[in-house]
């Protein structure tokens, strides 16, 4: 079994039966989101950063070597599908984890379990989480990301209940995903549409001449359609762990239950 490590957005692999030497290692809460922001730009493959809800960091002597990001989901129901009778509130996501490759092979599952336990102490009913398994190439077709299933998840006791939506990727030119929410940005002229622009500019997009939502909707369309290509994807592996088995929902005590099915856990040649 291996997992996955990053390090500057590339990918590694370490044995996950290397054990972690726990007494030199801390978990605690980042209070804001400078810190982590910064340690997920610039490690993880995305280069993005999710509206954070919860953040923890793993520290090995001091020296942070790992954050995990639980946030609210885009759409909803992400969390009241898979927890039915719960408000959308009382479930997160986990947005973003990533661990640097110095960090042993079983680190992740230590770290998880701890960042559940204080999640679990705000009274949270549970985490919902999605594996990307497709592997994707730059322009120049080298891999830049090797897909991943799961196996971490796997390994804490997850309960895997199928995939994700299908939809089409837009693939910048070095291989990462041009987000339908970053280009939504774009479209509405939204908080952190410069961001997003700043992206495609920095892959040869000339710098739009207005911020009026209809210009930014066509110079959006132009630009990716001459930078991104398109990669079908089959949805994303979803996993979900119940944290709390009641949680309080208008004055009541509600039990918290899946809603979805347990499936088999899915496996590397699945992805493949």
């Amino acid at each position: 079994m291996l997992n996955q490590r990053w390090k500057n957005g590339f990918d590694s692999y370490r044995n996950g039966e290397e054990p972690i030497r726990t007494a030199d290692y801390d978990v605690a809460p980042i209070p804001d989101d400078t810190t982590a922001r910064g340690f997920v730009q610039a490690h993880h493959y995305s280069g993005t950063y999710p509206a954070a809800r919860w953040r923890f960091g793993m520290y090995h002597r001091a020296q942070l070597v790992g954050v995990a990001v639980f946030s609210h989901p885009t759409n909803d129901r992400t969390i009241t599908n898979v927890f039915p009778g719960v408000r959308a509130t009382d479930g997160v996501e986990l947005g973003r984890f990533v661990l640097l490759d110095s960090v042993p092979g079983n680190g992740e599952t230590w770290f998880l379990a701890r960042c559940f336990d204080q999640l679990r102490a705000c009274g949270l009913a549970g985490v919902v989480s999605f594996s990307d398994p497709a592997k994707r190439t730059n322009r120049d077709g080298s891999q830049v990301f090797g897909g991943h299933i799961g196996t971490i998840y796997q390994a804490h006791n997850a309960v895997y209940t199928g995939r994700g939506t299908p939809r089409t990727l837009k693939l910048l030119p070095n291989g990462q995903v041009l987000s339908s929410r970053a280009m939504q940005k774009v479209r509405s002229n939204d908080q952190g549409v410069e961001y997003t622009v700043g992206v495609l500019v920095g892959h040869g997009a000339a710098r739009p001449d207005s911020r009026e939502p209809g210009y930014l909707a066509d110079w959006l369309r132009r630009w990716t359609g001459q930078l991104c290509r398109n990669q079908r994807h089959k949805g994303n592996y979803r996993y979900c762990w119940v944290l709390n088995k009641r949680v309080e929902v208008a004055g009541e005590r509600v039990r918290v239950r899946l809603g979805l099915d347990r499936l088999p856990y899915p496996k590397q040649r699945d992805a493949a």
